[in-house]
């Protein structure tokens, strides 16, 4: 399964939709990054990059790890009451003596672009329209684009994080699915994954999803995201080579799951703007 194509395509559909606003303001991102992350710095490189190629303003605000709880909470609140900001990014991960949890629920739910806030998140277990997280929505959107049947389909997710495998989970079962949830507690996996008509790994866990443990013709989506600190090459939690040789269909690592989590970023912030922007 191609995401890094389909991302394109998007971005290119986004790109026309943008052009043609009439209004002169254009959607706006900002992202907030607390230290030096070599990860984080590259992600949020690709999503301003990202911002860009498609018409968004993007800015960064850069802070020290050892910024306090008060001046972030300052600024959040700055950047909710602020017109000109459509949404709101608070990257990970956040330096220990700040809580994540309480960081993001201070964010607008109206700018909150990553879908985090309780909020969004409790409009999503209703099955309420909202503002979705990145990765799962890109998730949902690439099995759609390949016209995998989700309606009826046993769907196994390892991972239960709150921005990954939780609300995808949720979105699946919104969706028809019959969604079971592993997790680093979970006895005997295989017998969880041989079931799954659709598989889901969103651990970080190198070779964690063996061929041995995928239904024949299953659908495997790999979200993990692995760097080898020798090679500098980038892994999955599934062994392709040999998971490829049963499976239907399979995304790769790089080039599936990440292109579309950047590309439904922007996508939200233009569904944000147009709220703001009909209100």
């Amino acid at each position: 399964m191609d995401g890094k194509k389909l991302a394109q395509q998007l971005e290119t559909e986004l790109k026309t939709q943008i052009n043609n606003l009439r209004e002169s303001r254009k959607p706006s991102l900002v992202v907030i990054m607390v230290g030096k992350d070599p990860s984080s710095e590259v992600y949020v490189h690709h999503k301003q990059e990202a911002c860009a190629r498609v018409g968004i303003t993007s800015k960064l605000l850069e802070f020290a790890p050892d910024v306090t709880e008060t001046t972030l909470i300052t600024t959040i609140q700055a950047l909710n009451a602020d017109s000109s900001v459509d949404g709101i990014l608070l990257q990970s991960p956040l330096p220990s003596h700040l809580n994540k949890t309480k960081m993001m629920s201070l964010v607008d739910p109206s700018k909150d672009v990553d879908g985090f806030n309780y909020q969004n998140q409790g409009l999503l277990m209703q099955n309420q329209p909202t503002i979705f997280p990145c990765t799962p929505l890109g998730v949902i959107e690439l099995l759609k684009a390949y016209e995998i049947e989700l309606k009826g389909k046993n769907v196994c997710i390892v991972g239960a994080s709150n921005i990954v495998g939780k609300p995808l989970g949720m979105m699946l079962l919104n969706q028809g699915s019959s969604v079971d949830f592993c997790h680093e507690f979970t006895l005997d996996l295989a017998s969880h994954t041989l079931r799954a008509d659709i598989l889901i790994s969103a651990v970080g866990h190198q070779g964690l999803i063996t061929k041995a443990m995928v239904k024949p013709q299953a659908v495997v989506i790999d979200i993990g995201f692995i760097k080898d600190p020798r090679s500098k090459k980038i892994f999955g939690d599934v062994d392709f080579a040999q998971v490829k040789t049963v499976a239907s269909y399979l995304t790769p690592v790089p080039g599936g799951v990440g292109p579309m989590t950047v590309v439904m970023l922007l996508k939200n912030t233009f569904l944000l703007y147009l709220s703001h922007e009909k209100n």
